[in-house]
């Protein structure tokens, strides 16, 4: 009997390890290219707008098809959908670790690898609820939020070292060896039963969804870029002012037409690209809240934190990964300490803690920014925002999961992931934008206040766009105004006082994203705990 039970464990266990390193190595390409960028610059003679274009390529595919994903997995099945997945990403990190040029690199490896994405991911969320009960899916989920933290912790020093070791070619390789494995892990996943009725996949909804996702990413990732209303680096206008917020106000206004399609599909069908269950429960949008705030956090980390250790401290790569330990490690603990030693806490209560966690993290962040780098405060804001990222990475799913029906459970895997999508894409814009239009204004603040910069000086300067940038960076935009070195050097304290500033005013911001987010939990109904043992 304990043989049988013993076997019955390593059956359950099995199939989470290989879904947890699934969800390591969707990071994984992403962690490799964020710290690629000198070496791909060098080898592929590209520019820094080719590399972000590279990098969002991958979310906008991710992005615009993860929802089809989700449903393509109900219909064939998510263990082929999963290796689908698995087969495009290991192709495309070939690609990438082969590619001669940054146009092979973009518009075939990073395409190949975001479609893989997106049959991959819903297919991880997806296959839970089909192989996992109870206490044990949310033990399962917690195990995949603590997957995010591993990657959030280890992708950044193992990318370094890779990078700083052997090249991009051999890390983006080693990612194509790692899917290998994970294809051949997959006989390890049981086949999930699939629904008797035979069901039609939603193509017409999924263009829909594809083209709105599509406007709707690139207009708010690009606000930081093109502008918000007053063209910046934009490539054309709509009316004279910016395409940033017009596409994405398309987008939403595609995705709003796209919800009254669903309903007369799923009528007509039986089955939709986004079940009316979904739009229906506020206990729904509550765990996609949770879902889109984590990675709004990360993103936003991303964004504001690293380039300040980078630019301002100094930081290489290898650094740089070894401070995101201290988020990585404490989700990693949280995503699994959650579920085996909290569960009689409502998830109602754990996801408002979570909240409340991110929202007090931002303090310490922001205090701890100097001139040259940061102090112990930092890392303190990084601990808290880890046990915070935890909290909700535990119950998000888990929430969803418990509010519908268990095809729809399984399907919720696809729009869960584009939630996350859509979080990070928010989160990038709306910080981008805090930063770069704050930087300007403190830094003209500054200069007015100040007598040792020249009248003549202070104008020509304020007739260029600052952007955030290392004090070499700073003087060299400015090396066409002449100045004395007495001004020159006012000019970098003052660019540091600003920098300074638009980066607390950014995490205040992100801390106040994540304290509103607390009201999205009231509409989470109570679950009995008999239900959750089920």
């Amino acid at each position: 009997m304990e043989a049988v039970l013993k076997d019955k464990k390593q059956m359950l266990y099995l199939p989470l390890i290989v879904l947890m390193f699934t969800q390591i190595g969707t990071s994984g390409d992403n962690a490799v290219l964020s710290v690629a960028t000198n070496d791909l610059i060098a080898a592929l003679h590209a520019s820094m707008n080719d590399i972000q274009l590279a990098n969002m390529v991958y979310s906008l595919c991710a992005g615009a098809f993860m929802v089809a994903g989700g449903m393509l997995g109900i219909i064939i099945g998510w263990k082929k959908n999963f290796r689908i997945g698995v087969v495009l990403a290991m192709i495309g990190e070939m690609v990438l670790a082969i590619s001669t040029n940054v146009v092979m690199f973009t518009w075939g490896g990073r395409l190949l690898v975001g479609l893989g994405a997106s049959f991959m991911i819903p297919s991880v969320l997806g296959l839970i609820p089909g192989i996992y009960q109870g206490n044990q899916r949310v033990v399962a989920f917690g195990a995949i939020g603590a997957a995010t933290g591993i990657a959030a912790a280890a992708g950044p020093i193992i990318a370094g070292f890779l990078l700083d070791a052997f090249g991009f070619r051999i890390a983006f390789g080693a990612l194509a060896v790692y899917f290998m494995v994970i294809l051949a892990g997959s006989s390890f996943i049981p086949d999930v039963e699939r629904s008797e009725k035979k069901l039609k996949m939603d193509v017409q909804g999924t263009i829909v969804a594809a083209l709105g996702l599509f406007l709707f990413l690139i207009g708010i990732s690009k606000i930081s870029v093109w502008g918000l209303i007053t063209p910046i680096q934009a490539p054309f206008t709509i009316f004279g002012i910016s395409p940033s917020l017009p596409l994405a106000v398309l987008g939403i206004i595609i995705l709003g037409f796209l919800i009254m399609m669903e309903k007369r599909i799923e009528e007509k069908n039986g089955c939709a690209l986004i079940p009316a269950s979904f739009l229906k429960s506020s206990q729904v949008r509550a765990g996609l809240f949770a879902s889109a705030i984590v990675f709004l956090y990360l993103g936003g980390t991303v964004m504001l934190v690293n380039p300040y250790l980078q630019v301002v401290g100094g930081f290489n790569a290898v650094q740089t990964g070894v401070a995101m330990i201290c988020v990585g490690a404490p989700m990693f603990l949280a995503s699994m300490g959650v579920p085996k030693y909290a569960s009689h806490i409502h998830p109602k209560t754990i996801l408002r803690i979570g909240y409340l966690f991110l929202a007090v993290s931002v303090v310490p962040m922001a205090i701890s920014l100097q001139e040259h780098g940061v102090n112990s405060g930092m890392y303190l804001g990084l601990v808290i925002a880890g046990v915070g990222q935890g909290l909700l990475s535990a119950q998000a799913s888990n929430v969803v999961a418990l509010a519908v029906n268990e095809r729809d459970a399984q399907q919720s895997g696809g729009i869960q992931a584009t939630a996350r999508n859509v979080g990070q894409a928010i989160g990038v814009a709306v910080l981008g934008m805090v930063m770069i239009f704050t930087i300007n204004t403190n830094l003209s603040k500054y200069m007015k206040t100040d007598t040792l910069i020249s009248n003549e000086v202070r104008e020509q300067e304020e007739q260029k766009n600052v952007s955030f940038m290392s004090d070499t960076a700073f003087i060299a935009s400015l090396s066409d105004i002449p100045m004395s070195h007495e001004e020159q050097q006012e000019l970098i304290h003052i660019n540091a006082q600003a920098r300074i500033q638009s980066t607390q005013h950014a995490l205040y911001v992100l801390g106040l994203l994540c304290l509103v987010c607390i009201f999205s939990t009231g509409g989470i109904h109570t679950i009995k705990k008999e239900e959750a043992s089920k």
